[in-house]
């Protein structure tokens, strides 16, 4: 299966780069942008496509890795040349396969296959891709494709809904770029206490990566620990009471959070005065 990229940004150039070093099926790069395609293709070892038609004639399977906002414009033109029996990837997280409209009147099939993981680097992200999960929602009577041409890069894949990629888009990011917020939240406390910069990596990594590797092992609530599991209302109460504005909201909304965690650990244990302190 002969894969060409539009686009040439950190998605396609990382996904681009395993597809040729994992099974030497990479056509090449066409972006409006004529320099980021041609260093992809450089740093791919492929194609650079001056003419877009060029790029699909010569490809059987085409990812569209450019902005969300621009895909429906690339769409547009893609519809009006010979895509019959093509396949037509985008790789958001947002959006879904629907995006491509009247796509069964062009025989073509739509797919949106987005992988979970920040690609931070359009020259070694590649090399951690095969640990991200990719979802994968489309045309079900071609998908079993898209799962092989993943598979056969040592990429894991699961199938979702249509229906449910704005939800799942949005928990990615819960765990992704919020959680840099957070981390954020916690180091703009720490200033104020004192910490210098320099201090502030030697504070936060050890609770913060600590608590993610323990979360991953043994999940959520075996993981809890705390003054919200201890029931310490007394603290969460002085916590709030210091902490201001948009800290002191994340504490509260993450709090609330936290004692369903707790109530599921303790079900004995009666949460009632937290819980109304939290709501106040």
């Amino acid at each position: 299966m002969k894969v060409g990229f539009i686009g040439a940004g950190k998605v396609g150039c990382s996904l681009g780069k395993l597809f040729a070093e994992t099974q030497h099926n990479l056509t090449g790069f066409y972006s409006l942008t004529s320099s980021s395609a041609e260093s992809a293709a450089d740093f791919t070892n492929s194609t650079y496509f001056q003419n877009l038609e060029d790029l699909i004639q010569d490809s059987d399977t085409v990812f569209i890795t450019v902005p969300d906002d621009a895909i429906t414009a690339v769409w547009e033109q893609l519809k009006h040349m010979s895509i019959a029996g093509k396949m037509i990837c985008h790789c958001s997280g947002s959006l879904s396969s629907e995006i491509f409209r009247d796509i069964k009147e062009t025989g073509a099939y739509g797919f949106s296959v987005h992988p979970l993981l920040a690609v931070s680097d359009r020259y070694t992200s590649y090399q951690e891709l095969p640990k991200a999960l990719f979802t994968i929602e489309g045309d079900e009577s071609h998908i079993s494709d898209i799962e092989a041409l993943l598979h056969a890069s040592d990429l894991q894949s699961a199938r979702i809904s249509a229906d449910v990629k704005t939800r799942y888009h949005g928990a990615a990011v819960l765990c992704s770029n919020l959680v840099v917020a957070l981390v954020q939240a916690a180091g703009d406390e720490l200033r104020i206490c004192g910490f210098s910069e320099e201090q502030l990596a030697d504070a936060i990594a050890p609770l913060l990566l600590g608590n993610v590797n323990k979360v991953l092992s043994i999940g959520t609530k075996a993981a809890l620990t705390g003054p919200i599991e201890r029931n310490d209302v007394g603290t969460v109460k002085k916590h709030l009471d210091t902490f201001e504005g948009i800290d002191r909201e994340i504490y509260k909304v993450l709090s609330k959070k936290t004692c369903e965690i707790a109530n599921k650990k303790h079900p004995e244990t009666n949460y009632e005065a937290l819980e109304q302190l939290l709501n106040s």
